[in-house]
This record gives structure tokens, sequence and C-alpha cells, in this order.
């Protein structure tokens, strides 16, 4: 239901930190047609090239300065994820993603106040990294 919401395109590249490339990034809408805060991120499942990436190097920001792991935003309440704001997911990946076509997955989930399920979004998308 959600799974045009998830991975925007275009949105994935590599990042840099101190002159080397420690990953990459991409971005995604809410499953949601609110707002709900960051503490409601149920999870966040990245596959790479069908490998799938530990959750523990992932983090994810709101605004790109403040940066949170998949544990530490299950307590941040403060954050709100606003409906047609993105959220950005960084991979932790060491040398990034190399030249080339890769085939990545995202999944996305998130709780509501009063839907007993977490909703889920899921998309596919070929990235070229040149």
């Amino acid at each position: 239901m959600f799974d045009n919401n998830v991975f925007l395109e275009n949105s994935c590249k590599n990042i840099e930190a101190d002159g080397s490339i420690t990953g990459f990034e991409l971005q995604t809408n809410i499953t949601y047609y609110r707002g709900i805060p960051l503490s409601m991120l149920e999870y966040v499942h990245v596959v790479l090239d069908d490998e799938a990436i530990p959750d523990e190097s992932l983090q994810v920001s709101l605004d790109r300065t403040d940066w949170f792991t998949l544990k530490e935003a299950e307590t941040v309440t403060t954050y709100k994820w606003e409906y047609g704001d993105p959220l950005y997911i960084r991979v932790n990946y060491a040398g990034g993603l190399s030249k080339g076509t890769h085939k990545i997955k995202l999944t996305v989930a998130v709780r509501t106040a009063y839907i007993p399920i977490p909703l889920e979004g899921t998309k596919e998308r070929i990235v070229e990294i040149a």
C-alpha cells in the first residue's frame, strides 16, 4: 500500500567522511499519511545485491545533522517525522557502493497510535553509481 513512498528515486549516493567513502545513503518517505515521532519507527531493512545489511550498520536522520542508530531511534520522541519530509538512511558500509549497477531493496515500517500492526512499505530499485 505504501510501497511508492519508500526509497525515493535518485536518492542513493555514497557518503564521505574525512576523505574516505564510509558508506551510502538513501531516502524514504513515511509509510503513513501523518507525521509520527521518530520513536514510532518500527524497523528499517536494507538489502544490497541480495545481501541483508545488519541493522547495526544503519543510522537514520530527519535533518542530516543528528543521526541515530535504530536502537537509539526507539527513544527519540522530540523529533517528528512529517508526511512529505524524507527520512535519511545512512548505511555504514566500508568503501561504499562500487561503481556500476546495484540492486537495493528498502523496507520501512512505522507504528501508529490506533492501528494494531505496523504499516510497511518495500521498494526495490536498480541504482547506478558513477
